[in-house]
């Protein structure tokens, strides 16, 4: 195992809290030249702690992305499925309208980046969380058959980055979202 020097680690720590205020002023197009100038190190230093973009991103919406996927888990158990996944995908919504570059960050096709990892930094862990939920409500005629979590997924993507400067996004964006559920749903008698 690898063990960082305290100023490697100090470093890290110092580039994370500069990419997350950077990401959430300018968006998941940040400059990494500027996050490195404003922390105070080379651009050197944030390739060696972030090889890529994507490794960034990752790093600095890991702990949200964490969050949503432990609560997906959360609510497998709930006897409503309809409801459940209807609670998650809220949450994804509110997070995705109101943390600037997460939305961009899930449509980020990273094929095109060959030595970037093959995996969304945020797609790939809310894909594999959701779908549980999604097949369940489908198995349960909560949700028409065929629709899939990378349907919902996309559908958020797009709800966030049409509200992202809307005065209350996250609002915006849940009633957006409520407006899609009566297309991918079918009411509850």
């Amino acid at each position: 195992m690898h063990v960082q020097r305290a100023d490697a680690r100090r470093n890290y720590a110092r580039l994370l809290a500069v990419a997350e205020d950077a990401i959430a002023a300018h968006g998941a197009d940040a400059s990494l030249e500027q996050i490195a100038r404003t922390a105070g190190v080379g651009s050197a230093t944030v390739r060696r702690h972030f090889p890529s973009r994507h490794a960034l991103l990752k790093a600095v919406f890991r702990e949200r992305v964490e969050t949503l996927c432990a609560h997906a888990r959360d609510l497998g158990d709930r006897a409503d499925s309809r409801a459940a996944l209807l609670e998650w995908l809220s949450a994804v919504t509110a997070d995705a309208a109101t943390i600037r570059g997460l939305a961009v960050a899930l449509t980020r096709d990273l094929a095109a980046d060959p030595g970037a990892e093959n995996e969304n930094c945020a797609s790939a862990p809310l894909t594999e969380a959701g779908d549980p939920l999604v097949r369940r409500a489908v198995r349960e005629g909560a949700l028409r058959p065929g629709v899939t979590i990378e349907d919902l997924l996309t559908l958020i993507t797009g709800i966030a980055l049409a509200t992202e400067h809307h005065q209350d996004p996250a609002a915006e964006a849940n009633r957006l979202l409520d407006l899609t559920v009566v297309g991918v749903s079918p009411r509850q008698g």
